[in-house]
């Protein structure tokens, strides 16, 4: 798994040749010729090169060699999937940047990253085109390898990523910063998660709960607290309300939410933001066997809420429930989860935005705006109280599925929001964590939609900005 280096991108002193890619907004002949001379300009002309946003086309340079040509899109817009499709159209060798100086360096070098990404086992995946910069944006290149490892995680099959497998990953993923961290398992995991232990113990690959504590260099102890809450399903069966096959055949990616904290809070830590952090992770399987639970059954969660079990294939927010409560004990700044939770989500807003549901209009607020900034949306629904009547049971305090076939997402998230203490701020994101299909930046398989909409927002969400600044 490739997070600790880019091999995509190459720094320090550079001996040999770097071809040019040249980033430009007009496609006329006299503009072009200024930066690649008079033939290679001719030659743009000529292939019918357009300078769209994202397009590119490789032409000879004036020094004899080779350059690129890269439509840009209008000034003041930051979207690094312009880069995404350089690393792999790009002829072999190394390559700099040469940019209007409104356009950000760092989201260049991240699209091109993004872009290089691939997830192979046994299998020759690397870009053959390396960006050259001898001293590359740092946020760029920690986003990247944040991304990355949420992507890797998200692609391993499920039969070498279960519970403890996603577990080791994450402790060592946040090791190298100075995070403490603690696994939770066995005897001491069914009396503090309850209802986490009822998902799991259907599988003979047993749960885990990952927590995870950190505190940046410049954290008080007054400190804002954030806490992160990811859905570690590491593969879905239903259980007893099984799957047809072809809702099973992504269910490896069932942990995407677990895999976007992680990522988040590793970013958190490589940019050492001062804050006080706290992580749990729910790695569990839910498969069929004797000692899966079963439709209608009643457990009582930590909060001593009991929950029906109204349908096994509603697992996520089982898996949540007790970590929100575990979290919202140390009453945080703010509360953010991230769950692959629901298929209505998708139906209401597609694989690319996430939904966003939220208890603070101004955490709300920030997030939708960052995202927008960033190109990373988000997409606020509400939680609407007039739906949590349909969470009835008849014979426990809330049923964990709805009794009506409207609005999946939101009675969701008003289920979790029986486990957020009163007063705690939280978010919660329901997220695909997919991509159906190989886009510029965004290669099929597993990915991380939300993490730089949600790092860009820290600032105003948890009133870092004095800080920040200091």
């Amino acid at each position: 798994m490739a997070v600790k280096g880019l091999k995509c991108i190459a720094t320090g002193r550079r001996k040999g040749a770097v071809s040019v890619i040249h980033g430009v907004r007009t496609a006329g002949e006299k503009a072009l010729s200024g930066l690649v001379g008079a033939a290679g300009a001719r030659f743009a002309v000529k292939t019918g090169f357009m300078a769209k946003p994202g397009e590119h086309a490789i032409v000879p340079a004036a020094d004899g060699g080779i350059a690129a040509l890269l439509g840009l899109p209008p000034a003041g817009t930051a979207d690094p999937f312009v880069f995404g499709a350089l690393a792999r159209a790009l002829p072999e060798g190394t390559w700099r940047f040469a940019l209007p100086p409104d356009v950000n360096a760092g989201q260049a070098t991240l699209g091109f990253a993004l872009g290089a990404y691939r997830f192979t086992l046994g299998k020759e995946g690397a870009a053959s085109a390396t960006l050259y910069d001898e001293s590359p944006d740092p946020l760029a290149v920690e986003t990247a390898r944040s991304i990355w490892l949420g992507r890797d995680l998200i692609n391993l099959p499920a039969n070498l990523l279960g519970p403890s497998e996603l577990t080791d990953h994450a402790v060592a993923a946040v090791e190298p910063f100075g995070a403490k961290t603690k696994v939770i398992k066995g005897a001491a995991l069914e009396k503090a998660y309850p209802l986490l232990a009822h998902v799991g113990n259907g599988s003979d690959r047993k749960p885990r709960v990952v927590l995870v504590s950190w505190a940046g260099s410049k954290a008080t102890k007054d400190a804002p607290l954030l806490s992160l809450v990811g859905k570690g399903v590491c593969f879905d069966s239903g259980g007893y309300d099984l799957k047809p096959a072809s809702g099973m055949l992504r269910m490896k990616k069932d942990m995407g939410g677990a895999a976007t904290v992680l990522a988040l809070a590793r970013l958190i830590m490589a940019r050492d933001l001062p804050v006080r952090l706290e992580m749990r992770l729910g790695c569990v399987e839910n498969s069929v066997s004797g000692h899966a639970m079963r439709p209608l059954d009643v457990v009582t969660a930590r909060n001593g809420l009991t929950v029906e079990i109204g349908n096994t294939d509603a697992e996520g927010r089982l898996v949540m429930a007790d970590l929100l409560t575990e979290a919202s004990e140390a009453k945080p700044s703010l509360l953010l989860d991230v769950a692959t939770l629901t298929g209505a989500a998708r139906v209401a807003l597609g694989p690319d935005i996430p939904a966003l549901m939220c208890n603070d209009d101004d955490v709300a607020a920030a997030m939708i705006s960052a995202g927008t900034a960033v190109s990373d949306p988000l997409w606020r629904l509400p939680l609407w109280d007039g739906y949590r009547e349909w969470m009835r049971s008849s014979v426990a305090d809330v049923n964990n599925i709805s009794s009506r076939p409207f609005a999946g997402a939101i009675t969701a998230a008003l289920f979790l929001d029986r486990f957020v203490s009163s007063g705690v701020r939280w978010a919660h994101i329901d997220s695909y964590a997919w991509n159906d299909q190989t886009r510029p930046g965004r290669p099929e398989g597993g990915e991380i939609p939300g993490l730089r909409a949600i790092f860009a927002s820290l600032p105003q969400a948890l009133r870092l900005t004095d800080l920040l600044n200091s």
